[in-house]
């Protein structure tokens, strides 16, 4: 298996599958016009200047998994960290390391570019997401996020 960021330039045949692995997270969870906006997110993604970033887990062609995060600034942090977004592997390959891989990576790939943290949101239920994170050495804090759509 291969971890990757995926390059500005990825061809048409990867960005769909990006996509349509993607769309599958979207599907579970009801997103209303959720093509649209992840077709539309994707692009912005792979811009020259985007502060975001896409890592995907690629095994003999296939794209099995895929991370989305945001790089920004904190001032609690002293510096850029990281934001992220969306964490997802294929249900079909659920359960062989992959998201922990990705994960390993996407910390590694921080480190090496002067990343001062990272930072995700979880469901309060989803314990076996929980533990992958608790287990690289994420700990809980104590938020209520808010959001606000356009």
């Amino acid at each position: 298996m291969e971890i990757f960021q995926v390059p500005n330039n990825a061809d048409e045949p990867l960005r769909q599958q990006i996509f349509n692995l993607l769309m599958g997270q979207m599907d579970s969870v009801g997103e209303r016009n959720a093509e649209e906006r992840l077709d539309r997110a994707i692009e912005e993604t792979l811009e020259d200047d985007s502060p975001a970033y896409l890592f995907i887990a690629q095994h003999q062609g296939e794209v099995l998994g895929a991370a989305f995060l945001n790089v920004g600034i904190s001032l609690s942090k002293g510096g850029r960290y990281i934001w992220l977004n969306d964490l997802y592997v294929h249900k079909d390959h659920r359960q062989q390391g992959i998201a922990k891989k990705l994960l390993l990576h996407i910390i590694y790939w921080a480190e090496n570019n002067n990343l001062k943290g990272i930072e995700l949101e979880t469901g309060v239920n989803n314990q076996a997401t929980k533990a992958l994170y608790n287990s690289l050495g994420f700990y809980d804090v104590v938020a209520k996020r808010y959001g606000f759509s356009f």
